[in-house]
């Protein structure tokens, strides 16, 4: 996918599954945030990756500077839980998971974040509205074995639900070999 190319134009390419809203500093007014004038002129803009921009704008009344970002919005997925109950996907939770398996190992915050885009860019990807939670495990299961193997047991353990040292020692087995 593209993204956003400059500041003066947007253009992007845009894949069927996502919604998205265009916005930009010629077509949208923006209130000064600080004597709410409605003039501004965007000084700088930058791509921040996660599908948004940054735009550093000048009021044109109080010549005081201020910060926006633009967002595409997605379409909803929803996860389908195991009992059957469906939730609206949340990054935060496998981020949650993530950390509790990363817990005291040498992997940088930046490399989490990483981690953490590639997987909801395949659950955006795959084209469905609804992806079964069991399919997101195992994107972070192959995630986690890639990137540290503490991690991957660690993770492992809970998501599979380890019942006793036999069908833990049975998956370690299976990441030696």
């Amino acid at each position: 996918m593209e993204r956003f190319k400059n500041h003066s134009t947007i253009l992007y390419t845009v894949d069927l599954y996502f919604w998205y809203t265009i916005s930009c500093a010629w077509c949208v007014k923006m209130n000064c945030p600080y004597c709410n004038h409605i003039e501004t002129k965007v000084t700088d803009s930058r791509d921040t990756g996660n599908y948004s921009i940054r735009r550093r704008r000048e009021c044109l009344k109080c010549n005081r500077r201020f910060t926006t970002y633009e967002h595409i919005e997605m379409a909803p997925v929803y996860v389908i839980k195991k009992d059957g109950r469906r939730e609206k996907f949340e990054r935060n939770k496998i981020k949650n998971g993530l950390l509790k398996a990363l817990e005291k190992r040498p992997i940088s915050h930046e490399k989490i974040e990483e981690i953490l885009d590639a997987i909801e860019e395949k659950i955006r990807r795959c084209g469905k509205e609804e992806i079964e939670s069991k399919v997101i495990g195992e994107y972070v299961m192959d995630a986690l074995k890639e990137t540290d193997q503490v991690a991957y047991i660690r993770f492992a353990s809970v998501y599979r639900s380890f019942t006793d040292v036999t069908s833990f020692e049975k998956e370690v087995k299976n990441l030696i070999e």
